[in-house]
């Protein structure tokens, strides 16, 4: 019989507080297997993405869920997938993940994907957006802005976004990572940094004087601020995105009350939970890296566990196109976080009560905490 907190896990509508849309549209092996790897490069003829951690985990919890047996052949595996279809291969995932409400970010390859409306649709939960900084950016650079009225109209722009989101998404990680700067860019830079970036044409944002004003005009807004922290696709140089380099910028954002959340974290998670013990306004997830080390993943929440106050850890799943993450994200982060709680109450560490308050905040109330959010129908 499952002990109490077997139950509260899984019955815990977990609050998605990083995550991205469903694929709506077929998947074919290809295209599949290029959604479950942080790889951009083309698949090697000599392997497929089905062998990873990832890879044995769709294959062992998602599988069932579509009506297959565990462990199904990936062949048959995809094969089920095209019977059902993506939209019933979305609901049934959805539904199975047991996510009381997402948090969605828009600002990645968003046409390819549901949105907020069709992620509510899918899974019939409640969703927020959370808007990506860098995007509205490159937004506003795109309708001809001059160098000179860009500053004024990104705030404008960005503050008009914000009236309907609960929370702010950084890439800075990605487009220079954390070695910058700290202080907000004078006026003067950013203007300066914005005629070199329009007359060269180019769509990406990655002047480090526009990153720094980006992310210091998020500060603004008051509204949390995520950062993705570590792993990535290879577009992060990822010994630029250990969470320390951040923590001149983190001193000087404290006395603007603003939450800051770092994303993923892996392989950086101990250094995040020290960040998030001693800085108020720090809080932390695994959220990436859980899926992609499917059977390994107990061991990543257990460090998560180590340092950080419990107020202070969320879950995020960071799942984007196939379903599949979402629902996996959900499922592997309880079992892990299940399995280390459940060994300090069988050591007599923890009482099981305990064990599911904490369970409770990290999954869903710490969430609603620092983005204002009330719980879940």
């Amino acid at each position: 019989m499952p002990t109490d907190l077997d139950a509260v896990l899984a019955a815990l509508p977990l609050v998605d507080h990083h995550v991205h849309g469903a694929s709506a549209v077929p998947l074919d092996r290809t295209a599949f297997e290029t959604l479950i790897t942080e790889s951009d490069r083309p698949i090697p003829a000599f392997m497929t993405q089905f062998d990873s951690q990832l890879g044995f985990a769709i294959r062992r919890w998602c599988a069932p869920v579509l009506g297959l047996p565990a462990h199904a052949s990936p062949g048959d595996y995809l094969a089920r997938r095209a019977e059902l279809g993506a939209a019933e291969v979305n609901r049934r995932l959805l539904a199975a993940s047991g996510i009381g409400r997402f948090l969605v970010e828009t600002g990645y390859r968003g046409d390819e994907v549901l949105d907020v409306a069709g992620m509510a649709a899918a899974s019939g939960r409640p969703v927020a957006e959370i808007v990506r900084i860098e995007r509205v950016l490159e937004e506003v650079a795109a309708t001809g802005v001059s160098a000179a009225e860009l500053p004024h109209r990104f705030r404008a722009e960005l503050a008009a976004r914000c009236a309907d989101a609960v929370g702010l998404k950084s890439i800075v990680a990605y487009r220079h990572g954390f070695a910058f700067t700290p202080e907000p860019p004078a006026e003067r830079e950013v203007v300066a940094a914005a005629g070199r970036w329009l007359a060269d044409g180019a769509a990406r944002v990655e002047d480090p004087v526009l990153l720094r004003f980006g992310l210091w005009t998020g500060v603004d807004q008051g509204l949390p601020i995520q950062l993705h922290t570590g792993y990535g696709d290879p577009d992060v140089e990822l010994h630029l995105c250990d969470p320390l380099l951040l923590t001149r910028w983190l001193k000087l954002v404290e006395p603007y009350g603003v939450d800051v959340l770092l994303l993923h974290c892996y392989p950086y998670q101990r250094n995040a939970g020290y960040l998030a013990q001693v800085f108020p306004h720090v809080y932390f997830d695994v959220g990436l890296g859980v899926n992609y080390t499917g059977s390994r993943s107990d061991a990543v929440i257990a460090e998560s566990l180590e340092l950080a106050p419990f107020s202070k850890i969320l879950f995020s799943s960071d799942a984007w196109g196939p379903a599949e993450l979402h629902h996996l994200g959900a499922h592997l982060f309880r079992r892990g976080l299940g399995r280390a709680l459940r060994g300090w109450v069988d050591a007599g560490e923890w009482t099981s009560a305990d064990a599911i308050r904490v369970a409770t905040m990290i999954g869903v109330t710490n969430a609603l905490r620092v983005y204002g959010l009330e719980p879940t129908p």
